[in-house]
């Protein structure tokens, strides 16, 4: 009798654990789903609610905090969510006026939503505004041309951004770096004017001249410096000024060795 229930509580244990091993290897189950939760993205109403409304209020019209957004279109809104320029970090009510007003809120973070959803958000920003604005441009950097890029950039952009694309001083403001800007990114910021920066429609300038400049602006970022070391893209005055005063130094120094010879 008890060889017969050693037996059976045997075969028992294997059964129980032949079930435990299948229902762990069961696509789906309960136990896989605790341990790998599918991420599911949040709507944007509830983030555009969450995140944007304190600022430009729940039907997008602006309140003291940030500025209406009827008719800022898609361009505008994406730029902002990608380069992580909205939605501000908040404290409390002072605070976030201060950081709307000043160099903060035009300050370059990491986004802070995925593709997807700030695809989402700004469809959904853009259809509570109106639906009017520049579109998100579409962007092929090999139709542009890149002399003609130089030169609508020295002549539009390089008195703010410099003429390497580093960025510069501005009255109360700074224009920023376009180094870590995407091409869609330089192309969104030329047709919609983030911040103090001009718009440039159509009429100024066209498609074709909107991919040659984002050619150049890219091509800034690894230009190949060609004629000798870049001296860290100080520019021409101070490329000038390492010339005259190191040329100048040294020519002293060899007429005064080879006058001491003599």
């Amino acid at each position: 009798m008890r060889d017969r229930i050693t037996a059976f509580t045997g075969v028992l244990t294997a059964g129980c654990a032949v079930l435990f091993v299948a229902l762990l290897a069961r696509p789906g189950d309960s136990t896989a789903a605790l341990a790998a939760p599918a991420a599911s993205p949040r709507p944007a109403r509830f983030l555009f609610l969450r995140d944007c409304a304190t600022c430009h209020g729940a039907d997008a019209r602006g309140t003291a905090f940030g500025p209406d957004l009827h008719g800022v279109g898609a361009a505008q809104v994406d730029f902002q969510l990608s380069t992580g320029r909205m939605p501000v970090p908040t404290g409390d009510a002072a605070q976030h006026r201060q950081r709307v007003s000043n160099d903060e809120a035009q300050a370059r973070r990491p986004p802070k939503y995925g593709p997807a959803t700030r695809r989402a958000l700004v469809d959904y920003t853009v259809g509570l505004a109106g639906g009017v604005g520049p579109p998100i441009p579409h962007v092929d950097v090999r139709a542009g041309n890149l002399a003609d890029g130089g030169t609508i950039y020295r002549l539009q952009c390089a008195a703010c951004h410099a003429w390497s694309g580093d960025g510069g001083a501005l009255l109360g403001r700074e224009a920023p770096s376009t180094h870590p800007a995407t091409p869609v990114e330089i192309a969104e910021a030329v047709r919609s004017g983030p911040g103090n920066m001009p718009a440039f429609g159509r009429a100024a300038l066209d498609n074709r001249q909107l991919q040659s400049l984002v050619r150049y602006v890219r091509d800034l970022d690894h230009s190949d410096d060609r004629g000798g070391s870049p001296l860290w893209h100080l520019g021409p005055l101070a490329e000038g000024a390492v010339a005259v005063f190191v040329g100048l130094g040294l020519l002293v120094l060899a007429v005064r060795w080879i006058g001491t010879r003599s």
